[in-house]
Formats: C-alpha cells, sequence, structure tokens
C-alpha cells in the first residue's frame, strides 16, 4: 500500500522522483489552460509560463489528463506531472473533492514504478486533503499476485511496475486535527476499499465460500470485529433453503457470515447484507458463453458490506454495524437446483425456481429475513443483481430502490456526496403479480421488461415488518472491463463501500432519522 504523510514542504525543496501540480480547463471557448491553486511555487520556476509551457504540449486541462514535463532548475525533484482536473470552477467555488479524488488517481496511475511523488494540488480545507489522500491510495491500486514478478533484478529494471511507493502531500498540516483525522479516515476507507478490489479480483479456484469466511474471521480477528460463521450443516438446521438451494450444485458449500461492529456510544443499528456468489455459472440455467469469464466478480456485494464494516471499525464510528454475507457457489451437477424446484426460505416462504441464474435474490433473501430479526434501523444489501440495471444505468452508475423514499433519496445523496454515481429507481406494484406462482408463495422471476425492479420486489417480500430498508444493484460499476480512468482500475472496483461508510457515518451523526 502506498505510504502517506503530510507535507509542509516547498515544491521545490522536497526530495522526490516527481511533483504534481493541477491544471484546468479556463471558461469559455477561449479561456485556454489554468494553473490550479498549490503550483504557484512550480509556475513561478516557470517564469509564469508553466500554462504555456503545458499548450505546447498539448495538454488541455482536461480530467484525468496527464502531462510530464522536466522540473525547472533548481528543484529536487526530476519532473513535473500536470494533471487535469476538468473544468474551471465558478466564481467563489472550489474544486469538487472528486474532482481531486479522480485528478490524484490519474497521476498516481501514471507514476507506477516511482517510489515518492509530492502532491501539490488544490487544497482548501481538511477535507480536500482526505480527497486527494483517498484518490492516490485508490489510483496506486494494482492486483499482481498471480503475476510473475521475475528476479531481483527484473524488479529493480525498467519494467518494474511497482505502484507508487510515497505520497508527500503538499500544502496538509501535520499538527492539525482535523488535516490529520482527514487522512487517518482515507487511509481506513481506500485500504478496505482495495481490500475489497483484491477479493473481487481473486480467481473462483482459490476464492470459494469457505475461503471468503476464512478471511473474514482473520479480519475480524484482527479489528475486534465479533463474527459468525454458519457452515452448511447449520445452515440445514437453520432452514436457510435459499442459500442452500444456490450453493447445492457445488462441491464448494456454502456459508453465511454475520460481523458485528458494537460501539458503547451507538444510539442506532444499520445491517448491510452481501451478495457473495463466488462464482455463477447460472447453475442449470447455464450463461451463455461469452458471459462466463468475469463471474468471480458476483461476490462484489458482500465484498463491499465486509470492507464497509471493517471500515467502520477501524473509524470506531459511533453506530452499531452489522455485516452480512451471503456466500455460495453457482454451478451445475446431478445435485444442482433445477428450474421448476420449490425451495423454502428462511422466512418460510415457498420459492419456484424458474430460472437458476437468478440466485442472487436467493441468497440475499435468506440473508435479509435472517438481518431482520434483530430489528435494526435500516437495512441496505448490496449485490450484481441483474443485467436490466445494466441497460438502464449503464457501466458506471447503480440502482437504488428502497420501501421509503426519503431513506432512498438519502442513501443517493450520500451515494453522490462520497463520489459513486447512483440513481433512484422506483419499485412500481404492478410488477408484482409476474412472480406469481401456482405452485409456492412467490417465484424467483417475473416479467423481463423492468428486470431490475422485479428483483427489488422480490427482496422486498423478505424485509421485516415495520424496517426501513433500501438495495443497491451495483451490477454495472462492480467490475470494469473497460479502461482504467480516474482512480478506477481494471477488474474489481469496490463500489459501494464508500456509500456504505458514509451511510454508517451520517447515522453516527444523527443526520438520518
Amino acid at each position: 500500500m502506498t505510504a502517506l504523510t503530510l507535507s509542509t514542504a516547498a515544491a521545490s525543496g522536497l526530495r522526490a522522483d516527481a511533483i504534481v501540480v493541477g491544471v484546468a480547463k479556463g471558461a469559455g471557448s477561449k479561456g485556454g489552460l489554468v494553473v490550479a491553486l498549490g503550483a504557484e511555487a512550480v509556475d513561478k520556476a516557470y517564469d509564469g509560463k508553466l500554462a504555456s509551457v503545458l499548450e505546447t504540449l498539448g495538454a488541455s486541462g482536461g480530467e484525468g489528463e496527464v502531462t510530464k514535463l522536466p522540473a525547472p532548475s533548481g528543484f529536487k525533484a526530476p519532473v513535473v506531472v500536470a494533471v487535469g482536473l476538468g473544468e474551471v470552477p465558478e466564481k467563489d467555488e472550489t474544486y469538487g473533492s472528486d474532482a481531486l479524488r479522480r485528478a490524484a488517481g490519474a497521476a498516481a496511475r501514471a507514476l507506477t514504478g516511482v517510489k515518492k511523488a509530492g502532491f501539490a494540488l488544490p487544497v482548501d480545507e481538511a477535507g480536500d486533503i482526505g480527497a486527494i489522500a483517498e484518490g492516490a491510495l485508490l489510483g496506486a491500486y494494482a492486483f499482481d499476485a498471480y503475476k510473475d514478478q521475475g528476479d531481483a533484478k527484473a524488479k529493480k529494471g525498467k519494467d518494474a511496475k511497482a505502484p507508487l511507493a510515497e505520497v508527500a502531500l503538499l500544502g496538509g498540516k501535520p499538527r492539525d486535527k482535523a488535516y490529520k483525522a482527514a487522512l487517518e479516515r482515507a487511509v481506513a476507507v481506500a485500504e478496505e476499499m482495495n481490500r475489497a478490489r483484491d477479493l473481487i479480483n481473486t480467481p473462483p479456484n482459490d476464492l470459494n465460500p469457505e475461503a471468503f469466511a476464512a478471511v473474514a474471521t482473520a479480519a475480524a480477528k484482527e479489528h475486534g470485529i465479533k463474527i459468525q460463521v454458519l457452515d452448511e450443516k447449520a445452515l440445514t438446521k437453520g432452514g436457510f433453503g435459499g442459500i442452500l438451494g444456490v450453493g447445492v450444485g457445488s462441491d464448494s458449500p456454502p456459508r453465511l457470515v454475520k460481523l458485528s461492529y458494537t460501539s458503547s456510544k451507538a444510539k442506532k443499528h444499520l445491517a448491510f447484507v452481501g451478495k457473495g456468489i463466488t462464482y455463477d455459472s447460472g447453475g442449470i440455467s447455464l450463461k451463455p458463453a461469452g458471459h462466463n469469464e468475469t463471474m468471480k466478480c458476483d461476490m462484489a456485494g458482500a465484498a463491499a458490506v465486509f470492507a464497509a464494516v471493517v471500515a467502520a471499525a477501524r473509524l470506531g464510528l459511533e453506530v452499531n454495524v452489522t455485516g452480512w454475507l451471503a456466500l455460495a457457489e453457482n454451478m451445475p451437477s446431478g445435485s444442482a437446483t433445477r428450474p421448476g424446484d420449490v425451495l423454502r426460505m428462511y422466512s418460510g416462504k415457498t420459492v419456484e425456481v424458474l430460472n437458476t441464474d437468478a440466485e442472487g435474490r436467493l441468497v440475499l433473501a435468506d440473508a435479509i429475513a435472517k438481518a431482520s430479526e434483530d430489528k435494526p434501523d435500516a437495512i441496505v444489501d448490496v449485490a450484481t443483481l441483474t443485467g436490466a440495471m445494466m441497460v438502464a444505468l449503464g457501466s458506471r452508475t447503480f440502482g437504488i430502490v428502497a420501501n421509503d423514499d426519503a431513506f432512498r433519496t438519502s442513501v443517493h445523496e450520500i451515494a453522490e456526496e462520497v463520489g459513486e454515481p447512483s440513481w433512484p429507481m422506483p419499485l412500481p406494484g404492478h410488477l408484482r403479480k409476474g412472480m406469481e406462482s401456482p405452485t409456492a408463495d412467490i417465484a424467483n422471476i417475473g416479467e423481463r421488461m423492468g428486470g431490475g425492479l422485479v428483483a427489488g420486489l422480490f427482496l422486498q417480500e423478505f424485509v421485516g415488518e415495520g424496517i426501513t430498508w433500501a438495495h443497491l444493484d451495483i451490477a454495472g460499476p462492480a467490475f470494469n472491463e473497460g479502461g482504467t480512468f480516474g482512480y478506477t482500475p481494471k477488474g474489481g472496483t469496490g463500489t459501494a463501500v464508500r456509500t456504505l461508510v458514509g451511510l454508517a457515518e451520517h447515522t453516527a451523526a444523527g443526520d438520518l432519522g
């Protein structure tokens, strides 16, 4: 993990391999490139001509654009890295947190293989330092556990691809409590988000339900979190028909993991429930060719829940947070659940399984019903649940449905606040009719159109009476199959971690009813 320090050093005197500054697009068609706050000393060393030099090199200040140039005479760092912040803020406004986060992430990625860099991006308050720190840690992320690292000489050579090792945050105030707290928060959240990314990227032959539960157990022990793991025998005894029904076709049996973080000062209790399908073949309703290769990411919801609970513990938030990881592997075999089978869920409801590839809602239903027994103030489930939500919102935005409009709005606002694009979606009651079954209480699929909303209606059936609930369908942004951007890598993204942590923080502060 990249090391971060708050620094009051001048950019010219910092012993580093590079100095990062921000640039932006000026207002209007003839605005030109603008050097952002924080880069004054660097600009002065270029005789006030840094913007014109960068424009000569083709820089425009566009978001995430990175331009490298030799440092001016007298600097101890040999390279200046200019990173685009996008449009210049309007008068009396500052760069938003996510603009800083994205710029820091792009710069950190561009400095792969570098030992130390000084980040001289715009800092107006402690929150800006937090955003820059978070972006740097997320942008420097790399998953190379399965790559041949070569011998020691190769590691030190030109082809070395180690993440940026150290970042000095210029403009930071090492003795200021607010700045130190912002940095500590950024480190805790980003490290746990990167832990979630690691889990998502781990191949399914090494991350089955039992292995995931072992990772959670080790982290719980380290951070003082109470943990309970229900194995297949306990699940059978408890009547968890949904989780068992999904996992019965695999040689790797399912698990239900309960993580409990408690605060002596807590007045509220949140329950987070994560879909943890460690590999999804579709079961007997086998996925078509070309749709299986990334299905190791189908446990991204559980990874987000796990990471959020650990982050809450590391931050010492004054709210009780319980995480439920519904872990199973969905495989076709002679013992697998068949289309037409009926499962008796933990809640007592029966479900006719018409499509075994609609399995995530089955494991979530059991976990939501179990979580409801604790009577939390709110339940939020997170899942890579439906392709339909991706059709609706694309690959970078997750959908939010809820049984309470005000709570749905709050979750959406928090997600936007922390930089995770989301959109509130409805739960049209008329779609419930499509899940009627002549055999069971409900079927696991309904109308094809509006499939993401149908899935939400199914889950709502298992929420305890009187409990506020929201469902985050992260199927789009959970796994990035395209190119890197901002602080987002290819592969697992860790999306929803920051939204859950933000929700816990707002709840602890009493901002939510």
